[in-house]
């Protein structure tokens, strides 16, 4: 989802509700019964994945990445997972973790106080920068990335992984 989309769905929920509507229409998001075998598979799964970005980063700075990525992902789909779906897109994944993680009654600074029960503006961002670097890193022909750059990626992928198993907890 580009960045404009992705403000647009944050601000206008007729529009999300619209997107997600078209989504179940076309079985890209799947009502599912929450599993809580495969809630946990798309958990140890995220952290499998981050074990690997902290085995690759080093040397493998552009397969750390996508580890990033996919961690972030599947933490994501046990989320969606835990309100009764499952999808086939990270587009459509997005879309349910705004609806039912962003901004539910409220405020910015309740979020802030909050942060380990829902999910806020930033953490949605990172998901969407995450996908974004993951394709670079997968389909670009660079294979070096920037330390740092790489570094704060498997922190903020570290950080939202463990936000996201607290709430998964809470639920």
């Amino acid at each position: 989802m580009n960045e404009l989309d992705f403000k647009k769905m944050l601000e206008d929920n007729k529009l999300l509700q619209f997107q997600i509507d078209f989504y179940l229409k076309n079985k890209v998001i799947s009502a599912q019964n929450p599993v809580e075998s495969e809630i946990k598979g798309h958990i140890e799964k995220a952290e499998h994945n981050l074990n690997f970005v902290k085995d690759s980063s080093g040397k493998y700075s552009d397969w750390a990445i996508v580890g990033c990525y996919y961690a972030a992902y599947h933490i994501a789909l046990a989320l969606i997972l835990s309100k009764g779906y499952s999808s086939k897109s990270h587009d459509a994944t997005l879309c349910l973790l705004i609806k039912y993680y962003y901004r539910r009654e409220l405020s910015k600074e309740d979020l802030e106080l909050l942060n380990l029960i829902y999910l806020d503006n930033q953490d949605i961002l990172f998901y969407v920068e995450s996908k974004l670097e993951r394709e670079k890193a997968s389909y670009s022909s660079q294979i070096a990335f920037d330390k740092k750059k790489v570094s704060d990626l498997q922190l903020k992928t570290i950080l939202f992984v463990n936000r996201c198993k607290e709430i998964l907890k809470d639920q």
